[in-house]
């Protein structure tokens, strides 16, 4: 198995694989059959990414299935938390005992032309002009993940989510925190970098 990163805690099994074309992933195999409709029209890449997540799968808990509740993946059976995330030719799998949120984005400097839609202008006061295209790409990541974990699935990015000021020498620890008017949940964000892509993880 063409295993890429192993980003494992105490708490969570957290793997990255990069495709391999001479690795079998047969659908027929893979895939659970509960599944089938929904990846029935899927493009021939993200069909892929999908069995690279179940071939890690396999390998991790082989009776176990990842089923779909409103479009967020669960395990059955349930003794355990999932995530998942991809964006080829790398997907990613985490299990962990706690609610975890991984996220994987290219660095494209494309993402300075949507700021607006996930960020306020007061969250950009410590990014550097000269890099703003990595930071906005783990902004966006770790915000990303942070709406996998959290129960309130609010759907705006920028209103309800806040990744507070970091530097790239200290990318283990970043604060951040999901929010309204109501209350206010803390997380620590982990922020991994390879192959030009960012990948983060947060865990409850």
């Amino acid at each position: 198995m063409p295993l890429y990163r192993d980003f494992s805690d105490d708490t969570a099994t957290i793997l990255v694989w990069k495709y391999d074309e001479t690795e079998d992933l047969n659908i027929d195999e893979l895939l659970e059959s509960e599944n089938a409709e929904k990846v029935k029209d899927y493009h021939p890449k993200k069909l892929l990414e999908v069995l690279m997540v179940r071939k890690m799968f396999k390998g991790l808990k082989p009776n176990s299935k990842i089923l779909y509740k409103e479009r967020e993946p669960f395990l059955s059976p349930k003794d355990a938390e999932i995530s998942i995330t991809h964006s080829f030719p790398f997907a990613a799998i985490a299990i962990s005992k706690n609610k975890i949120g991984i996220d994987i984005e290219k660095f494209n400097s494309k993402i300075l032309r949507v700021i607006d839609k996930f960020t306020y202008e007061n969250e950009r006061g410590f990014i550097p002009f000269d890099n703003e295209a990595t930071f906005y790409t783990i902004i966006w990541s770790v915000k990303e993940s942070m709406y996998k974990i959290h129960h309130s699935k609010y759907w705006s990015l920028k209103k309800n989510y806040e990744v507070k000021p970091f530097e790239l020498k200290y990318l283990h620890d970043i604060s951040c925190r999901v929010y309204d008017d109501q209350f206010s949940d803390e997380f620590k964000a982990r922020v991994k970098f390879f192959d030009d892509y960012c990948f983060t993880i947060v865990e409850e």
